[in-house]
């Protein structure tokens, strides 16, 4: 579980194959979607990021594994803009693990 992709939008991930990373665009097909993000989480993925867009439609997949340690699935900010989705979710991850909000004040 070593490997990296990015799962998204074309135009949102395409720069990501010249740092390396496998990338994967979706079809806009929901069960297709579906069914590649799993795939992608049962593969050799260890770090999945994922659009903001495409989290918010496959958000009962990502659910799925939100407890396991492998594959962290990391929502990112596609082409259409920050949602804020993603850095809230690093924050609940953070709250989790240490307990307390960590940003506490400086919002």
């Amino acid at each position: 579980m070593d490997k990296i992709c990015v799962l998204g939008d074309r135009d949102s991930i395409y720069g990501f194959a010249a740092l390396g990373l496998d990338i994967f665009a979706v079809t806009n097909d929901f069960e297709e979607d579906k069914k590649l993000l799993k795939r992608l989480c049962n593969g050799d993925y260890g770090i999945i990021y994922v659009t903001e867009q495409v989290a918010a439609e496959l958000s009962e997949v990502i659910d799925e594994y939100s407890d396991q340690v492998f594959p962290a699935i990391i929502q990112i900010p596609g082409v259409s803009g920050n949602t804020g989705a993603g850095v809230q979710g690093v924050k609940q991850s953070v709250e989790k693990a240490v307990g307390s909000d960590i940003l506490f004040g400086n919002e």
